[in-house]
């Protein structure tokens, strides 16, 4: 006899939920569905699996037994599995693997790039994921839980036995139910075991001398009011954004102090993983701020940054039309400025209608195209639209490759680059999932294709490496594009091939551009490594790139014929020092022995463990928190800040030997502790200091032990 469908582990939380409605108690329901689930144990993950954040591969026999655990199947590339992160990562805040939760990253990839190890590395390092990743690069774990989507969440209990599938995203609340209950019902058989997992935070793992930029997503540029370039890259794994000159050096610095969702000034402003940067003039700068789910508006003259889009929590409206910050929004993931003739009939005293900016938005998260109208505008079929108004101009919302000549017909996948044809009123999208580019007309909304992807709209994994023309050419998870200005070419950042590539627009074809010199990683000639946002200088003789895994930004220069003539590393370089935003004279500060670093600069490897004696505990439920604070934007570390004292672990990247005064790190706690009399604040700053040796290493490591009790705080 066939098993009835119910009784599939895919359906079982269909069948779970339907019990809490039938009950009516949800703890209740819960622990009634726990006495009865009777799926069959998984199998243990294959031998020689490469794992990510642990020291030893993991196994249901030895680390996982006693532990209630849930797999993530993802892939990297998905938006829909990154908008689980953060629930994951509240999840595991709130339930520990000392309280008895694992949560296990199985990365079952898409795309062929996708299943390499060290890519998934730079993944786990770039989404700041904390918990254990194993590559399924066979997908047998996949196949073995029967799972068919992506983002799957795969609950088990302390025997490898499975409890819930859940898929899709939006599952937080019902996810920590079922493990609050889980745990309850577990440890009440005695079956729930305490001990640690062997963590070892992929940070370690980051290039000894990748300088200050960490996974550097997207890049924009304008000219000054002397006629020189500037340049804003969005550096997106240290959540700021760096203005530079053409030469490297760093003018400003924006947010970067700690990850978060904060306007103000421009030292203070916290972002979230930022991507697309578009100047809408000299002193104005917008900026997607894709994991807060808003746009932001940088105003270098006035030094403010504010929010303009978005309330910093994952929007679901696919329709848009309220005014600023009261739209929701999804994972925008690359913005640009298109200027635009008011249609408004009414007469105009100059007899030319005025210019209207409009702010036009990749929105990745809902796989559409949006518009954020910065002035009262009337645009496509004379609509009005007023100033602040957010809203989808293009795209259904469903997952697809679908051209149309009706905008809110066509369907995209993904989109996450942007390039505008402002002469031609036509915008080009890096459209990710279908890999493929396509065409937006600013005129009435038509949606053409350009290259790559598939005839069949449903098809989003016709990806590949092939030169030609409109369906027959073949991309990988294309992220960024940046046209010409005789808006002829549109250069295409092919991020999973690793590769440069330029289109013909007017011939819908695509060819690859080839280094002159590349280098070899893996034993494949890889000179760049996926590289995710670009920018055409304002001469036309180069690009100015952000070679994301890299981290660094390269200048590729342009032959007569838009061909790679030479590749250079773009040297970032402080303009002045830093003076700290935060008053050091409220914490006491600690100086520890100094580390020597190669003069060339390089990582410190530094875990800081903080213990209470004497009857000093930190107080319950009060707010803790550390954050590190460094010399100057040359200067980087992740992660920046946190409120776990378990395992604090940091990689510091310390830059070229140079004459600044102040070569230290500073750690700075701001913790809220007591004794059973009395509270008692500690606010202390642990400072390392950094000596520079020619013959010293460029990996250095250092363990720093803190004891803290009622009277002092000292290293031990």
């Amino acid at each position: 006899m066939m098993e009835s469908a119910e009784n599939y582990l895919y359906y079982s939380h269909e069948k779970l939920l339907n019990l809490i409605q039938e009950i009516g108690d949800e703890d209740v329901a819960v622990q009634e569905y726990l006495k009865n689930v009777k799926y069959a144990p998984i199998k243990d993950f294959e031998q020689g699996l490469e794992w990510f954040n642990v020291s030893d591969a993991l196994s249901f026999k030895k680390h996982l037994k006693g532990k209630v655990v849930v797999l993530d199947f993802f892939t990297y590339c998905c938006i829909n599995c990154m908008h689980i992160l953060p629930d994951l990562r509240e999840i595991e805040n709130q339930f520990s693997v000392e309280d008895g939760l694992v949560v296990i990253g199985v990365h079952s990839a898409k795309f062929e790039n996708e299943k390499i190890s060290s890519n998934i590395l730079a993944a786990v390092q770039r989404y700041n994921i904390g918990h254990p990743v194993v590559n399924d690069a066979n997908s047998d774990m996949w196949k073995n839980c029967d799972v068919q989507c992506w983002p799957t969440l795969l609950m088990l209990g302390p025997n490898a036995n499975p409890i819930v599938m859940l898929t899709g995203e939006g599952h937080k609340e019902d996810l920590q139910l079922y493990i609050k209950n889980a745990l309850a019902f577990y440890k009440s058989k005695n079956q729930i075991s305490d001990h640690k997992l062997p963590f070892l935070p992929a940070y370690h793992l980051l290039p000894d001398l990748k300088g200050p930029l960490l996974f550097p997503g997207k890049i924009t540029n304008i000219l000054d009011e002397n006629n020189h370039e500037i340049l804003a890259v969005s550096d997106t794994g240290n959540n700021r954004i760096l203005i530079i000159k053409g030469d490297g050096t760093i003018l400003q610095q924006i947010g970067g102090k700690k990850l978060g969702f904060k306007d103000g000034n421009l030292e203070d402003a916290e972002f979230n993983n930022p991507q697309g940067l578009a100047f809408q003039n000299k002193d104005v700068l917008f900026v997607a701020d894709t994991e807060n789910h808003a746009i932001r508006k940088i105003n270098l003259k006035n030094r403010t940054v504010e929010t303009v889009a978005g309330t910093g929590f994952q929007g679901h409206d696919r329709t848009g039309g309220n005014l600023w910050k009261k739209q929701t929004i999804s994972s925008p993931w690359d913005v640009c400025i298109y200027r635009t003739a008011d249609m408004d009939l009414t007469f105009h005293p100059d007899g030319k209608p005025p210019m209207r900016d409009v702010l036009i938005i990749a929105m990745a998260g809902t796989h559409q195209i949006w518009a954020l109208f910065l002035e009262d505008t009337v645009w496509w079929k004379c609509k009005k639209y007023p100033a602040g108004a957010c809203i989808n101009i293009a795209g259904s919302g469903k997952e697809e490759n679908r051209n149309n000549n009706y905008p809110n017909s066509a369907a995209f996948a993904q989109p996450s680059g942007l390039a505008l044809c402002a002469k031609n009123k036509e915008v080009y999208i890096a459209d990710s999932e279908s890999s493929s580019v396509r065409r937006l007309s600013l005129v009435d909304g038509k949606v053409t294709p350009v290259v790559g992807g598939d005839r069949n709209p449903y098809n989003l994994f016709a990806f590949g490496d092939k030169d030609g023309s409109l369906f027959d050419a073949k991309l990988q998870h294309t992220l960024g594009l940046s046209a010409t200005a005789d808006e002829k070419t549109v250069f295409v950042a092919d991020t999973y091939n690793h590769k440069l590539k330029k289109i013909d627009i007017a011939q819908n074809s695509v060819t690859t551009l080839v280094p002159p010199d590349g280098d070899t990683s893996n034993g494949t000639l890889r000179c760049f490594n996926e590289p995710a946002g670009m920018c055409v200088s304002f001469d036309n003789k180069k690009l100015y790139l952000a070679d994301t895994n890299n981290h660094f930004i390269k200048i590729v220069y342009l032959g007569s014929k838009s061909n790679i003539t030479k590749i250079e590393k773009l040297t970032l370089k402080k303009l002045t020092e830093k003076k700290s935003v935060l008053d050091k004279s409220k914490y006491t500060v600690i100086n520890c022995k100094p580390v020597i670093v190669n003069s060339n600069g390089g990582k410190v490897i530094t875990s800081i463990d903080v213990s209470f004696k004497n009857d000093l505990k930190l107080t319950d439920d009060a707010p803790q928190s550390w954050l590190v604070d460094l010399p100057d934007s040359t200067w980087s570390c992740v992660p920046k800040n946190g409120s776990n004292l378990k395992n604090i672990n940091l990689v510091i990247s310390v830059p070229l030997e140079r004459d600044a005064k102040d070569n230290f790190a500073d750690i700075v706690f701001s913790l809220v502790t007591c004794t059973r009399e009395t509270c008692l604040p500690k606010n202390f700053i642990i400072r390392l200091p950094v000596v520079y040796s020619k013959d010293a290493s460029t990996s250095v490591t250092r363990k720093i032990e803190v004891g803290a009790s009622p009277s002092d705080v000292k290293i031990v």
